[in-house]
Parts: structure tokens; sequence; C-alpha cells
């Protein structure tokens, strides 16, 4: 807005502009820009690793509170022994549902059967009913984040716990495939 100052004498009267405020110039946006992109460059790789540990963990806590039920029951119905350090799903029977294996141990050994693992991929439940007093009678498995099973047979060991497409896999009272980094066995 111009005005002339009518305090000051004719002579030195002269247009003067009253400053309006703007807001930021465009060198401040940039400058701000590119701190949060920056700063976003090393935040989200982690936060999004962080959500697959998270998800991992939760599948590990499943497959280990349903595998500790089924053993509970396994060993009120005939005394089953735990163990074998590798599996195969041949020796395991065929897969049965969750809601059946819901029929077996819900009130009494757990609480809830989940269905999904942390990524929302079903669960896969082998039960050799025919025969508990078998030495491999009981697996579960998460096929991890890829929700595709790598393999019908499993050796004893961890894996890198980075790999979230790994199968997460229990059987007869232990994980026999664990990301490594998370403990197996029972405090």
């Amino acid at each position: 807005m111009r005005y002339l100052d009518p305090g000051k004498p004719k002579q030195m009267r002269r247009l003067t502009l009253k400053r309006q405020p703007r807001g930021f110039s465009m060198v401040e946006i940039l400058v701000t820009i590119t701190i949060i992109g920056i700063i976003a460059i090393f935040v989200i790789p982690n936060f999004l690793d962080s959500l697959h540990k998270a998800k991992q963990k939760r599948t590990m806590a499943d497959l280990h509170a349903i595998g500790r039920a089924a053993m509970s029951w396994l060993t009120g119905e005939m005394g089953a022994a735990a163990a074998g350090a590798a599996a195969n799903l041949g020796d395991y029977g065929s897969a049965v549902d969750s809601s059946d294996l819901r029929d077996l141990l819900v009130p009494d050994y757990v609480a809830d059967v989940p269905r999904f693992d942390g990524w929302g991929n079903d669960f896969e439940y082998f039960l050799k009913t025919d025969d508990l007093l078998a030495s491999q009678v009981m697996l579960i498995r998460s096929p991890g984040r890829d929700g595709v099973f790598s393999t019908d047979s499993y050796s004893f060991g961890p894996f890198v716990a980075t790999d979230y497409a790994q199968d997460i896999v229990w059987a007869d009272g232990i994980f026999i495939r664990w990301p490594s980094g998370v403990s197996t066995s029972d405090p």
C-alpha cells in the first residue's frame, strides 16, 4: 500500500511502501522439504523393518502358544514325547483346519487357536490323531511375509531374522525353523 507521510515537510514527503507479511520464501520451503526428505530416508526403512519384526515376533508367539497348548493336550491324552531334529510334512499326516484344533484345545488348553500369522497368512496345522504315540505327531507352520511355503521338509536351525519370507516351523514341542536371535526354549 502506498501513502504519503503527512508528518513530514512537503519537500521531504515521499512515497513509501508499507510492507505486508508475505509468508515463507521459496528457499525456506525448499530447505525444509530437503531436511524432511533426508530424515525420511533414515526413518522409513527402520520403521518398515520394525513392523516386520513385530509381525515375526507375533507369529512366533502364536506358534509357541498354540504348540504348547497342543503338547499339553497330547500329554494329557497319551503322554507324547517331544522331539526330533528335522521335520518332514509327510510324517505328520494331513493338514487339519484351525477349527478342528479349536475343538480339541479351547477352552481347556488355550483361549483361542489363531488362524492367521502376523502377516495375515493362514497358519498350517498338522496333527496325527490316528497315532498319538508316534515320535512326530504335531507341526504348525507359517509361510512368512510372502505367504508361500518354501518346502515340505525342514532341517533344524535358525535363519537370518531379517529374511521375513522364511517359513517359521514349530513341531513336537520345539521350533524347527526360527529367526536367529529369538529364543526357542521356554523361560
